[in-house]
This record gives structure tokens, C-alpha cells and sequence, in this order.
């Protein structure tokens, strides 16, 4: 008698919601609960990526946030330094920020490179890759090799590059030095003197924001006696902030000593530098038009589409939404 009763009872309740108003009312309440959902979600990330939304603490943990209980180590800590902000309701951080911490990357975000070309083509007057120095924000060699152009040498240039024709018999070729090197500098802030010559040498491009050419370090420095040539040499830089003394000699440059000048004068003016180009992104951020990817879904609503379109987009949908049920 019970499993007759129940039917029963269902089947009281079928014509109101079988109606087709209450159908469609149904389906647009959930249409609409979707799309905003959609929304919140896409803004969330977008925040949690930014570093201006912390991810929700376990159930039981302290209700501070955790950006303010990571360990230095830990993503969330790095997250931190690299978009650094004011804490809110008089709370304070336990330990005190360091200026890497509030305007740096981290070291194992930051490398140096140095590239030495030699000349190929007509003449010799077009450069290629003959060898690559990276290295690391404490001066450590991460890469270092010759490299064989993609087209005979004509000239090796051996007074500048150092590179003579015997390097050439160890040397890889340019496709697999290329691989080697982008994976080193993939998502890293990239240091070193005027990065757009060792970029083309690469055929590649990397992004600005990670990017640090040295030659802008007289600019940061406000140092008149820097600025009576458009582009100051490594050498010189070297010589007047860092008091040293590089490519010496004649056996030409060093592809390793050029790129751990550079990091050095990367790191005398490494705080003020990465404070400005945090302001830089934070007004170029402000500026620009909001970033459709993060709020897509709210195109999609009737107001922005023209009614002729809009009736017939929303007449197709429910009619396929109906065959599909």
C-alpha cells in the first residue's frame, strides 16, 4: 500500500511544475544563477593570481589570512613579495619584511645572460649566437656554452666575442643551444646589458615586465656624468659604480663575466627599480580597459545583443534545451 501512495502523491504535484511557465521560470533562474556564478568565479581566480585574494583557510585554522602565516618558503609567502600590500584591520605581520620581500623577485626568479655573436652573411655583418652565459642572482654559472651559427662564419670577431674558430669544434648547434637556454629563462626576470642585441641573437622575445636592461641603471641613479652618451657601456658602468675592471685584455670578452657585472649592477639598484615597475604595472593595470577573459559570460546577456539576434539566439537555445529533455 506504501509504494501506491507515494506515486500518488508525486503525481499531485506534477501539473504546477509541468506548467510551462514554472518550467521556464525554472530554467532562466538557473540560467541566470550560472552566469553569475561564472563571474565570481573567473574574478576570484583572477584575485587569487593577483596575490590580492588569499585562498580561504582550513576548517579549525586561525581565521588570519594565510598570507600572513606562510612560511618565507612556501607559494603563498612568494606570492607575497612579489605583490606586496598594506595589511588591513591593524593586524600586523610577526616578522618584518625584508626589501626583497616588499620589492623583488626571488633569487630563483632572477637570472643574468650575456651572449657573444659572431658575424655571418655578406660581409660578416650579420650576427649570430656563437656562445651563451647565464647565470644565477648569486653569481652561479647555470649555463654556459659555444654555439655553432646556423650559417658559415665569416668573421669571428675574436677581438670582441673571444670566440675563435677552435671553439667551434665543441660547439652545439643552434637549436638545441635555443632550447636549452629559453627553458632556463622561461617565467624568470631576466637581467643583462642591452638584453634586445642577446634577444635577437635567441629569436626570441621576452616579456617586458620581466624584463631588466641595465643600460637604464645611470636613469635610476639620477647620475649626470652617465648620461654624456646615449647608451653607456658595460665596461664603463662597471668601472664607475661597481669600481671594477672587465674585458681586459686580448682575448676578448667573457659571456660569463658580463653577466655577473650585469646582476651586480641589477643588485645596487634592484629595490627602487622593482618599486618602480610594481607602480608602473599598478597605473598601466588602472588604465587599461577591464580584461574581457576575467568577465566574458556577462556578454553573453540579452542588453548586449541586438533584439532581432537576441530573440532568435534565445528562441534556438530553448527550443535544443527542449529536445534535449
Amino acid at each position: 500500500m506504501v509504494t501506491q501512495e507515494a506515486p500518488e502523491s508525486a503525481r499531485c504535484l506534477c501539473p504546477s511544475l509541468a506548467s510551462p511557465n514554472v518550467k521556464d521560470a525554472l530554467r532562466r533562474k538557473h540560467k541566470r544563477k550560472s552566469r553569475q556564478h561564472q563571474r565570481f568565479m573567473a574574478r576570484k581566480a583572477l584575485l587569487q593570481e593577483q596575490g590580492l585574494l588569499s585562498t580561504p583557510p582550513d576548517p579549525g585554522s586561525s581565521p588570519l589570512p594565510m598570507l600572513l602565516e606562510e612560511p618565507p618558503g612556501t607559494e603563498a609567502a612568494s606570492s607575497e613579495r612579489q605583490h606586496p600590500r598594506t595589511e588591513s584591520g591593524g593586524v600586523q605581520s610577526s616578522r618584518k619584511p625584508t626589501p626583497r620581500e616588499s620589492a623583488g623577485p626571488l633569487p630563483s626568479k632572477c637570472v643574468a645572460i650575456d651572449c657573444e655573436m659572431v658575424g655571418t652573411g655578406p660581409r660578416g655583418r650579420v650576427s649570430e649566437l656563437a656562445r651563451c652565459s647565464v647565470v644565477s642572482y648569486h653569481g652561479d654559472v647555470l649555463y654556459d656554452k659555444y654555439v655553432r651559427p646556423e650559417m658559415p662564419v665569416v668573421d669571428y670577431r675574436t677581438r670582441w666575442s673571444g670566440i675563435t674558430r677552435q671553439h667551434m669544434r665543441t660547439a652545439i648547434p643552434f637549436q638545441v643551444a635555443q632550447k636549452e637556454i629559453l627553458k632556463l629563462l622561461k617565467g624568470k626576470v631576466v637581467v643583462g646589458h642591452a638584453l634586445h642585441n642577446d634577444f635577437q641573437a635567441l629569436k626570441y622575445v621576452h616579456p617586458r615586465s620581466l624584463t631588466r636592461d641595465t643600460t637604464y641603471v645611470p636613469n635610476l641613479l639620477s647620475q649626470p656624468s652617465l648620461h654624456t652618451r646615449t647608451r653607456v657601456s658595460l665596461k664603463d658602468l662597471a668601472l664607475q659604480l661597481l669600481h671594477k675592471k672587465i674585458q681586459v685584455g686580448q682575448h676578448g670578452h667573457s659571456s660569463v663575466e658580463d653577466a655577473m657585472t650585469a646582476m651586480e649592477l641589477y643588485q645596487l639598484v634592484e629595490v627602487q627599480w622593482e618599486q618602480q615597475e610594481a607602480s608602473r604595472l599598478r597605473s598601466h593595470s588602472e588604465d587599461r580597459e577591464p580584461d574581457s577573459s576575467t568577465d566574458t559570460e556577462q556578454y553573453m546577456e540579452d542588453q548586449y545583443w541586438p533584439d532581432d539576434l537576441a530573440q532568435a539566439t534565445s528562441g534556438g537555445m530553448e527550443e535544443a534545451q527542449d529536445k534535449r529533455e
